[in-house]
């Protein structure tokens, strides 16, 4: 059995050599799309247009104004000594902030009256201005001693504590989840295509000459895209150490581990797509909706699952990137061991499973 296993993957070793461009898709691709989207996509915010009304015009109203425009998310494009042309400001777009500074700053912090500012937001982007918001409070609570005491009106006493990702960088958090996307979609179609396009070329009719049971040809041919797969995704993952400063401080070995199981079940997948399809384009259509929106909607990658409707909530249990998400978290941004990640663990092994006993049963139909 392990030699006619062997022999099969070296077939299609062999194959993919010869094929550059379903090798250089499984390589390249998931490269690719992590410099595109991990560039691209973010949920910071830059170059928040603040105007300002500052009525104190004195030192402690000029460090706070400093503060925030030196915290470099923010960018001065008004002072005004009158609130009211506020209006036309945030209606023309010109601002996206105002910060209000009242006369009696400086009077109230000397006397160490507990004082408070207020800050004005545009929030027809409801997401970007409580990230604005998030970032005001931030820098009003981190000021220095001479500001002690101010806070933003309404007032919230806020002593920001921020565990595994302290400036809150987008990246950090999105690069994981990105990994199991592109490695998903990627591992998925690659392995769809290439099964498909033996259907097409007739090669398939000699494999089922051939004394092979079907699971010994579903291992050969999972096992080269598994092995060129993990390259990728030892690519990537250095990629977002190097580019994205993706911490990772768990163990590499248990995040091998975990990447495996989820790459297998990802080319299992692919290759029970390919008993359902008898062409490249039925099998490219098949495995992106199967493996990028679920991904992309249901895994938690973008969207908190907690926040989803019941049923959705329900779903998203057989979308196997919502466990590998959730382990990939846990070791590289935590540093923690399998005692908190052997449930997502076990459902990777289990989606695998149920994948291989899938792809067996209609691999078996096809002989």
């Amino acid at each position: 059995m392990i030699r006619r296993i062997l022999a099969v993957t070296v077939k299609e070793l062999l194959q993919l050599r010869r094929d550059w461009r379903t090798a250089l898709a499984l390589l390249g691709m998931p490269v690719l799309l992590l410099m595109i989207y991990g560039y691209a996509l973010s949920f910071d915010v830059q170059d928040i247009r603040l105007a300002v009304v500052d009525s104190s015009r004195s030192a402690a109203s000029r460090q706070l104004l400093q503060a925030f425009l030196q915290s470099g998310y923010f960018v001065q494009v008004a002072v005004l000594d009158d609130p009211r042309p506020l209006d036309a400001l945030f209606d023309s777009g010109r601002a996206q902030a105002a910060l209000v500074i009242p006369r009696d700053l400086a009077a109230d912090l000397a006397a160490r009256r507990p004082t408070g500012v207020q800050f004005v937001l545009d929030g027809s982007d409801s997401q970007t201005a409580n990230t604005i918001l998030g970032y005001a409070r931030q820098i009003v609570a981190t000021a220095g001693p001479p500001l002690a005491g101010l806070e933003l009106e309404p007032r919230v006493a806020a002593r920001p504590l921020v565990w595994y990702n302290p400036n809150l960088e987008s990246s950090i958090f999105l690069v994981p989840g990105l990994l199991a996307f592109i490695l998903m979609v990627s591992s998925v179609i690659a392995t769809a295509l290439a099964v498909v396009r033996e259907k097409e070329r007739g090669t398939m009719e000699s494999l089922r000459a051939t004394p092979l049971l079907a699971l010994e040809l579903l291992l050969g041919k999972t096992l080269p895209y598994l092995l060129v797969a993990s390259v990728a995704a030892a690519t990537s993952l250095a990629l977002a150490w190097a580019l994205f400063e993706v911490p990772v401080r768990g163990d590499i070995v248990w995040l091998a581990a975990v990447t495996v199981l989820f790459l297998a079940g990802g080319l299992g997948w692919g290759v029970f797509i390919s008993t359902l399809a008898d062409t490249q384009q039925v099998a490219f259509q098949l495995g992106l909706l199967s493996s990028m929106l679920p991904t992309l909607l249901l895994s938690g990658f973008i969207f908190p699952i907690s926040s989803m409707p019941p049923a959705l909530q329900a779903i998203s249990h057989i979308v196997p990137a919502r466990y590998y998400i959730a382990a990939l978290r846990e070791i590289v941004l935590k540093g923690v061991g399998p005692e908190v990640w052997w449930s997502e663990a076990l459902a990777l092994v289990a989606y695998g499973a149920v994948v291989l006993v899938l792809a067996t049963a209609r691999t078996v139909r096809s002989l």
